[in-house]
């Protein structure tokens, strides 16, 4: 297994920031509304062996938090975790080493799974919805993120969102 080197996690934070700022914006959340969507993101390193996939650069997780409110009340609330596969981003990035770089294509993988996140939160989409809706999901999800980052001017992000355009399957172009 590859993994995030220092560089490549202070990156994803950075990265992951970016993403916040322009899927609210683009969702018109409000801090307090975004503060709601409660998830966490982990590298490959931190995550436990059943948040790890070689089928995806990332995927979520979802855990509920339990919220004592009073002596007899307590209530429980989702929390996601992002559970970024660095092997798989690392993977790509080598194969794709003429045309996809790590910083565009961490910032797709963001926005995307932020999108998820900002939907299954607000009672959009069903996070056990059987396998025809996420299908249909992940549909949704893809063209949110499409017009999210068409207002980013980066290269490297028109690449990536060109090869995610196209119904490449990404993860099938960088296999062995």
């Amino acid at each position: 297994m590859r993994y995030f080197n220092p560089l490549q996690i202070f990156q994803a934070k950075q990265i992951f920031d970016q993403a916040e700022k322009l899927t609210q914006k683009y969702f018109r959340l409000n801090p307090e509304e975004l503060k709601a969507n409660r998830y966490d993101v982990k590298t490959l390193v931190e995550l436990q062996k059943h948040e790890v996939t070689d089928r995806a650069f990332a995927h979520l997780c979802r855990y509920f938090i339990r919220k004592k409110e009073g002596p007899d009340r307590t209530r429980e609330f989702p929390h996601y975790r992002v559970c970024l596969q660095d092997h798989r981003i690392l993977d790509a990035v080598d194969r794709g080493k003429s045309f996809i770089k790590y910083e565009p294509l961490m910032l797709y993988i963001a926005v995307h799974e932020l999108t998820h996140v900002i939907r299954f939160s607000h009672g959009h989409s069903n996070f056990d919805a059987p396998e025809a809706e996420k299908k249909h999901e992940e549909e949704k999800v893809n063209a949110f993120t499409q017009n999210i980052l068409g207002s980013v001017p980066d290269r490297g992000v028109m690449m990536v969102m060109d090869c995610f355009n196209k119904r490449y399957d990404m993860n099938a172009i960088f296999q062995n």
